[in-house]
C-alpha cells in the first residue's frame, strides 16, 4: 500500500516556489561565503590570541542554523520560507563549551 498523499498543485504555485528557491539559492551561496570568512577569521584570531572569539562563535552558530533552514526549504523538506519572510530560526543546539583540537576521543 502507498501511504503517500496526492495533492493537486498548480503550475503557478510550483513556479512561485521555484522563484523563491532561486532567491534562496543565491542567499545560500552568500551564507557559504560568510561561513568561509568566519572560519578564516576565527582561526586567524585563534593564532594571534590563542583563544577563540565568543561573539563570532555565537554568530556562526546562528548562521549555521539559518543555513540549515534554507537548505531544508530548498530541498522541499520544509514549507515555511526562511527569514526575511519569517522570523529568524531559534538556536537548535548551543555551541560546545570547550573547543578541542583533537578528535574528541580519550587517548
Amino acid at each position: 500500500m502507498d501511504n503517500s498523499q496526492t495533492t493537486t498543485v498548480s503550475r503557478k504555485e510550483i513556479g512561485i516556489r521555484f522563484l523563491y528557491s532561486v532567491i534562496f539559492l543565491i542567499v545560500f551561496e552568500v551564507l557559504k561565503l560568510m561561513i568561509q570568512l568566519i572560519v578564516l577569521f576565527q582561526f586567524a584570531y585563534l593564532f594571534i590570541t590563542k583563544q577563540y572569539s565568543h561573539p563570532m562563535r555565537n554568530f556562526s552558530n546562528k548562521i549555521a542554523v539559518y543555513t540549515y533552514k534554507v537548505m531544508r526549504y530548498l530541498s522541499l523538506c520544509e514549507n515555511m520560507r526562511p527569514f526575511p519572510f519569517n522570523n529568524l530560526p531559534v538556536e537548535i543546539e548551543a555551541a560546545e563549551d570547550i573547543v578541542r583540537f583533537d578528535d574528541g576521543r580519550n587517548t
